[in-house]
């Protein structure tokens, strides 16, 4: 019972989970400006009294922007056209549809931040190829053979972890950078009082996709890594 388990978590589960991980990773980097405009985003500034009128049941219409790691999407009311940056690795974010009396606090991120998200997404996907491939490699005839050697075992376990690592370590920087822009932001429209803009800033799902993401990620890395202890064992 927990061979045939531990089987199918190896051999099918494991190989869906880092599908989905990289799936969720690519829409949290590429969005806003490639994809899902308005659905996903790390940050979003969206107009709200909750800041300035906190006891108001009145709704309010006005400029929203929503900032991603390669650039920006903004719309000056509900009802408008969205209206994106080029995406880029070193973004500079339009936040031309806020009232000039908006802080001017929202910046991206240094360019090496995104450039190294590229990077683990680039060993994600080598890692879902080749996890995928020692897999499934009993089913794949004599194809198969090849990855059932030691050398590429460790390489497929390095890979993943390098990904994982360099991957998450990026996200948390920006999660750190973005959480004092954002409290900063909030910070400052209180103080300007009645008179302030009626926005509120707040990081967004793009970060809940990351952790997910990656909290799925961790279990083929941590299944390779285990084959290979095996392996290294049995050699002993």
């Amino acid at each position: 019972m927990i061979a045939g388990v531990s089987k199918a978590i190896n051999l099918y589960l494991a190989p869906l989970l880092s599908l989905t991980s990289l799936i969720l990773i690519i829409f949290a980097y590429l969005a806003p400006t490639i994809i899902l405009p308005t659905q996903v985003a790390l940050v979003t500034v969206s107009p709200s009294l909750e800041l300035t009128e906190a006891h108001s049941s009145q709704g309010v219409d006005g400029p929203s922007v929503f900032l991603g790691a390669l650039g920006s999407c903004a719309r000056p009311n509900h009802d408008a056209a969205v209206t994106c940056t080029p995406p880029t690795v070193s973004p500079k974010y339009d936040l031309s549809v806020l009232p000039s009396n908006a802080p001017d606090l929202l910046s991206a991120p240094t360019a090496t931040t995104p450039a190294f998200i590229a990077v683990s997404l680039a060993f994600t996907a080598v890692f879902f190829i080749m996890f995928t491939m020692t897999s499934f490699r009993g089913k794949m005839g004599k194809f198969g053979n090849g990855f059932d050697r030691p050398s590429v075992q460790r390489a497929t376990a390095w890979i993943g972890l390098l990904g994982f690592l360099i991957g998450i370590t990026s996200f948390l920087i920006i999660r750190m950078w973005f959480g004092k822009a954002v409290e900063d932001f909030n910070d400052d429209i209180l103080k300007e009082g009645s008179g302030a803009p009626k926005l509120i800033a707040a990081t967004s799902n793009g970060f809940i996709m990351v952790w997910v993401a990656y909290a799925f990620y961790a279990v083929p890395v941590v299944s390779s890594l285990a084959k290979l202890h095996v392996t290294a064992g049995g050699k002993a």
